[in-house]
Parts: structure tokens; C-alpha cells; sequence
């Protein structure tokens, strides 16, 4: 896969409790179903959020089963949250047949839709890195040092169209979907204001640690 921000053998962020990476790109008052079709071309336009992205696929390439993320990470302080998304990204000059316009909520559909390069969201899942190993004994990260943190994704059943992209994202923080982690091995519930610290991670990609995304690929 392409990615951004790689630097050798590893690609790294910076991840800031206080400003994390929303659900969607809108403000609203309350969780709106919408969230789950929202064009993701707003996160990865953010320097907190990895983008690792597949060419445009020369075959349809259906998926139907778990995914699951294994990656190799090391981080600046001792916790950290791991969200990772996969993304069906549609041709840059995809769009549908005009349609008729029609009232929503208080506006109208324009005739054409601009879905080229549309990032649809398929499928999320965050994983708290304390619970890498149990969740029933968490476990505080070692800065600097190479770990492992595992987890299931999703079940999915979805067929990437020829000409599209199959796209992963990975980042830290999914807000308010997923509460803010300090990215300080303390008790959560009880954390100050200063237990909240920016911190830097790393994702490796390389021989020795091999991070990866496994897909069920349906032949």
C-alpha cells in the first residue's frame, strides 16, 4: 500500500488529546447516523491521522469474513489508543446519473452528488492500548520500545469495485465516539487536566516488525 508521512522504516504522528480527531467533519449537538457515510477525506487531510492506501484496483475485490489490525508501534509516553478504519475510496471521476431534486430536511438535493474520491467509511473499531495484552490486567507501554497491539476490526461484507481504492486509516482518537485517553497510564475516570499529554507514535513497517492488516479476501 501508498501511505503519507513514512519515514523509513516506520511512519509516525503526533497525537493531542487536546485536539483530537473527530468522527465527522460537522459540529452537531448529538450522534447522527450520517456519521457513518461521511466522506473521510476530512481525517486524512489531518497530519494525526495515517492514510495507507492500495492502486486503483484492476479486478473487484470482495471481502467477507474478520479483519483484523496487527501493528507494531512504539510511543513517546506510556498509553495510547489505536482506531483503525478501512475506507472504500471511489475514482477521482466517479459520479451517479443526475437525480431528481428533493427536500431534506429543509434543503434540496443538488442534481448531481460530487462522490469523485469519495473515502466511505466500511468499517471502524478502536482498540485502548492498556489492553494490548488482557483486559482484564492492563499494561502500560515502555516509551520507546517496539509492542505489539492486536484486535479484531470488524466483520465485513463488502465488495471494492474496480477502479476503486481500498484505503486504511489509523489514528488515535475518534471524538466524542470514543472518550479522549490522557496517553498517560492512569485511571482515566480520575485524571487531571495535566495527565492529558501530547505524545508521538510510531507505526513500523519494515522485516523485523511487520505491522499489517488481514484481510478475508473472497475468492
Amino acid at each position: 500500500m501508498e501511505c503519507t508521512g513514512k519515514k523509513g522504516d516506520y511512519t509516525e504522528y503526533i497525537s493531542d488529546p487536546a485536539h483530537p480527531v473527530p468522527y465527522t467533519e460537522d459540529v452537531h449537538f448529538y450522534r447522527t447516523r450520517e456519521y457513518m457515510t461521511d466522506d473521510q477525506r476530512f481525517a486524512s487531510r489531518r497530519p494525526d491521522v495515517l492514510s495507507f492506501q492500495t492502486p486503483a484496483l484492476t479486478e473487484d475485490l470482495t471481502l467477507a469474513g474478520v479483519v483484523t489490525a496487527d501493528l507494531q508501534v512504539s510511543l513517546s509516553s506510556t498509553d495510547a489508543d489505536f482506531v483503525v478504519k478501512v475506507i472504500d475510496v471511489f475514482p477521482d471521476d466517479f459520479s451517479y446519473d443526475a437525480v431528481t431534486p428533493g427536500p431534506v430536511r429543509g434543503h434540496d438535493l443538488p442534481q448531481t452528488y460530487p462522490m469523485g474520491g469519495y473515502q466511505m467509511l466500511v468499517h471502524g473499531e478502536v482498540m485502548r492500548g492498556r489492553f494490548r495484552e488482557s483486559f482484564e490486567k492492563p499494561t502500560p507501554f515502555k516509551p520507546g520500545k517496539v509492542e505489539t497491539v492486536s484486535f479484531r476490526v470488524a466483520d465485513l461484507a463488502h465488495t471494492f469495485k474496480k477502479g476503486h481504492r481500498l484505503m486504511i486509516q489509523i489514528q488515535s482518537s475518534w471524538f466524542p465516539l470514543v472518550d479522549r485517553n490522557p496517553q498517560k497510564f492512569v485511571d482515566i475516570y480520575t485524571a487531571n487536566d495535566d495527565d492529558f499529554q501530547k505524545e508521538t507514535i510510531r507505526v513500523y513497517h519494515d522485516s523485523e516488525h511487520p505491522s499489517k492488516i488481514v484481510l478475508p479476501v473472497l475468492k
